[in-house]
Order: C-alpha cells, then structure tokens, then sequence
C-alpha cells in the first residue's frame, strides 16, 4: 500500500482504472456477460472507497457523479427485447432518481474545490441530460458549451464529435452535420467510428437525404457488435 504521500501522483492513473472496469460493466447493460457482470457496481464502489480516502480531491467526486448519472439510466437502456434506446429516447420515470440525487451532491461537492477536471465535466454533461427527468428536456447549451470545454481540456476528438451532436440539438440538423463533417476531416480516425456513423445517417434521415442515410447506416451497422445495438440501428434503416 503506497503512502498517502504517494497518492496524489497515482490519482489520475488509479481514476482512469475505476473508470475503465466501469464502463466494461456498463457495455453489457443485461448482465449476459460473465467475465463483465458486476463491474459496472464495483466501479461505483471503488469510485466510493476513493472519495472517503481523498476528500480534497475534486476529480474522485467528479468520477462518482459521473457513474452515478450513468447506473441511473441502467433501466432504461434496453427494450423489452433488449434493443438499444438512445439517452433522448429513454423513459425518464425509469431512471433511478435516488442515484441522480446522490450524483448531483457529489458533482455540487466536487465543485466547491474550483478546481474543474475531465471527470468533472463529463459528469456535468450527464447532470444538463438529466434536466429532462426534471423539466422535460436536456439544457442543450450546456452541454454544447460543456463538451467544447472537454474537448479543449483533453483534445478529444469524441468530445469534439459529441458537441457536434448537441449542436444538432440546439441548432438542427443542418449545423449539427456541418459540425460533425468538420470533425471527421480534422480526425480522419472517426472514420472507422461507429457512433459517427450513427450521428450522420440520423442527421441525414432528419434532412431527407435518405440515401445517403441509408450508405452512412450501413457504414454504423459493419462496425457494431453489439446485438441490441446492431438491432437499433437496422430498425432505424428500415424506417426510411
């Protein structure tokens, strides 16, 4: 056990880790996977362990807040046949208010310190989604603002292709295209990119290009694993 002297170096490396195990449990949302069930909830614990150990350490709060928003929506996002539901899509009275509430005093906690990091603001990205359980819909300037703030803190180019969704959302279709095309000539990585896909053969359906809705679907579709995903997205090309 390293000395408490020693934790500050080993933060960031140890965050990244609870993080990781986290969201490998949180990629099987039924539990189907063996070697993945319950990661999802010992992340949440450690993330837990580690706010009680570092008290004067925003970043853990921030972590905590962020898988919190995460758990809460775990409910809603599988069908009854385990198709996948997108976030905006999602049955808000499914989401498990009591984790919400612990994941807001956490983030509120985390921000007394003023000393704003990654986790904090993924975390409040998930806080401006969860206004919708509360007023109806997602602050959609927030979180264009916010992700714009992460993208310049970690270079992101997923930060990046995420403002470029909400901006669809805040401005439409049109804007939200232009943005997230811009984005994939800056990082020709996003080309082999599922959710970029995704993003683009949605804007394109909202903009009655439906060919090339149908070619950017495809292109999604050839790079998922998931099942209930894969599902989704073959329901949404059908509907053209």
């Amino acid at each position: 056990m390293p000395e408490p002297r020693e934790w500050r170096a080993r933060l960031n490396a140890v965050l990244d880790a609870i993080y990781a195990a986290y969201t490998a449990g949180w990629s099987d949302p039924l539990g189907a996977d063996p070697e993945r069930r319950g990661l999802a909830e010992e992340g949440v614990w450690l993330a837990r362990v580690l706010v009680s150990q570092v008290q004067d350490e925003p970043e853990s709060l921030g972590l905590l807040s962020l898988m919190l928003h995460l758990e809460a929506r775990r409910p809603a996002r599988r069908d009854r046949d385990g198709r996948f539901v997108p976030l905006d899509e999602q049955d808000v009275s499914l989401w498990k208010r009591e984790c919400m509430l612990e994941a807001e005093a956490a983030l509120r906690a985390a921000s007394l310190a003023k000393r704003p990091g990654r986790y904090q603001l993924e975390a409040a990205i998930q806080s401006a989604h969860a206004t919708r359980a509360w007023r109806g819909d997602a602050d959609w300037q927030a979180i264009v603002l916010l992700y714009r703030a992460l993208s310049e803190l970690t270079g992101s180019p997923v930060a990046q292709l995420n403002a470029a969704a909400a901006v669809a959302r805040r401005d439409g279709p049109e804007q939200g295209l232009e943005a997230a095309e811009a984005v994939a000539h800056l990082y020709p990585v996003l080309n082999d990119y599922q959710p970029y896909w995704a993003l683009r053969a949605d804007l394109c359906a909202r903009l009655g290009r439906t060919e090339a809705a149908r070619a950017a679907y495809a292109e999604a579709i050839a790079r998922e694993r998931d099942r209930g995903v894969i599902a989704f997205l073959l329901q949404r090309r059908d509907a053209l």
